[in-house]
């Protein structure tokens, strides 16, 4: 009954949960999300950042190869007039140096401008202008050598190299222009990337910030679920241990009327026995006594008279055994002292375990001194059948409040750990004392004997005065 009533609870927390992962699983999918847009944008600027960073390199490098070529010209043509007016060779060094520059320079342009069409296209023009203008100088300058002044003095007033000058600072300046274009598109490509870097990262940032606000708002209604549900099996909790406790007390209650009957029927079986079969045997007895006095003539009638006799002396004495058995007569005519004592002498006559009493006077009811009587009585039978012991001890000692019960031998003992919680009938005594609001524990371990000790109080109301002293278990 109670799985049927816990199973829709339990499929509505499953429902509960599952409703509750989903806003969870929302937000860790919004964070994954926003950390790969995150890495893509800032993947990508890199990659054009550094591709455009590339470019401006390229662009700086045509730049400064472009300027140290118009200057190498510029340098030749100046070597070159001062050749011409005075004639002296170390005028010629500017221009050597320079022509051998120029062409290592019109390479590396060339390879710089690889890929580049519109750049190669006007390197081509601009080496044309520097190849004209290299051969008018080697032209002016092999005159001057020759000594033909005419010749190279009508060169330089044509205005060729005037003209070529021009030209080739007109291409530098149209190849610089390029590469300043080349320039800005980098820069300005820098600027998107760092630009969609920034806005990537902000609204990756608020990505984050809002999973972390779901996940915050996630995690308090989970612990509120988790609240609701604790408190929901506390109250289920409590009432299961209400209903346990409610069927405890009436098993115990049940169990209680169940001695009580016995001992009732118990005392009914020994007074039957005690009026019904005492008078029927002890009438048994008389007659037989009255027929061996009638029959003294006949000695095989009188010895058999004699045995029967002694068969109804026999079951006069088992009767009264059984009866006390089943009632001691000696609990209520002589008390709970001498009761014991008689129980602990037969007990020794019996079994010839040697048996040592201790007892003191107590003020108990009527209840608990048949408590204590059965309890007394339940473990010297189990010392009988199971102990294996030599000696036995009972003690009853009176502290006023409460009254504390002893039963020890040193037999052979046994794992109280592992013992079954009915062996020995330890269940049934142990459920006496408790109903008498006592409290029962056994100590024993294999070789050490065993210690059963009990403490009951006077009266229901009681409590002890001060704490029953401990009692090793013989042969410990």
């Amino acid at each position: 009954m109670i799985i049927h009533n816990l199973s829709p609870r339990f499929v509505g927390q499953r429902l509960q949960r599952w409703l509750a992962f989903r806003p969870l699983t929302l937000g860790l999918g919004l964070a994954i999300l926003a950390a790969l847009v995150l890495v893509t944008i800032n993947e990508t600027g890199y990659r054009r950042s550094t591709r455009a960073l590339q470019e401006i390199g390229e662009a700086q490098g045509e730049r400064l190869v472009l300027n140290s070529l118009v200057q190498n010209i510029v340098d030749a043509e100046t070597g070159q007039r001062g050749y011409l007016l005075t004639g002296e060779a170390r005028y010629r060094e500017p221009y050597d140096a320079a022509a051998k520059q120029i062409s290592n320079q019109l390479a590396a342009l060339r390879k710089l401008y690889e890929g580049k069409p519109t750049e190669s296209a006007r390197l081509v023009t601009l080496t044309d202008h520097v190849m004209r203008k290299l051969a008018e100088i080697e032209m002016t300058v092999r005159l001057r050598e020759s000594g033909n002044d005419d010749a190279w003095k009508f060169v330089i007033t044509t205005d060729v190299g005037r003209e070529e000058m021009a030209a080739i600072r007109a291409e530098a300046a149209n190849l610089m222009a390029l590469s300043n274009q080349s320039l800005m598109a980098g820069q300005a490509q820098i600027a998107r990337s760092l630009a969609t870097a920034r806005l990537g990262i902000g609204l990756a940032a608020l990505a984050g910030l809002f999973a972390f606000y779901l996940y915050l708002r996630q995690t308090h209604r989970l612990r509120d679920a988790g609240a609701r549900t604790q408190q929901a099996l506390e109250r289920e909790r409590n009432a299961l241990e209400d209903e346990v406790r409610e069927r405890t007390a009436n098993l115990a209650e049940l169990a209680t009327h169940l001695q009580e009957v016995r001992e009732n029927e118990r005392g009914f079986l020994a007074r039957e026995l005690h009026d019904e079969l005492g008078a029927l045997l002890t009438a048994a007895k008389l007659d037989a006594a009255r027929l061996k006095s009638r029959l003294a003539a006949s000695p095989d009638a009188i010895e058999r008279l004699q045995h029967l006799t002694e068969l109804l002396n026999n079951g006069i004495a088992l009767k009264r055994r059984i009866i006390e058995d089943l009632r001691p007569s000696s609990l209520a005519n002589l008390g709970l002292v001498a009761s014991l004592e008689i129980l602990g002498r037969e007990f020794g006559e019996r079994s010839g375990i040697q048996v040592e009493m201790a007892l003191e006077p107590v003020n108990l009811d009527e209840g608990r001194q048949l408590t204590v009587y059965r309890m007394v009585q339940e473990s010297l039978t189990n010392i009988g059948k199971y102990a294996k012991a030599s000696e036995a001890t009972i003690v009853l000692k009176n502290y006023g409040t409460h009254v504390h019960v002893e039963v020890a031998d040193n037999g052979q003992g046994f794992e109280a750990q592992k013992m079954k919680p009915a062996t020995h009938g330890l269940a049934g005594m142990r459920h006496r004392v408790e109903a008498a609001h006592g409290r029962l524990s056994i100590s024993s371990t294999p070789g050490n004997g065993t210690l059963l000790r009990a403490v009951l109080p006077v009266s229901a109301s009681s409590s002890p005065s001060r704490p029953p002293p401990t009692i090793p278990a013989p042969g410990g």
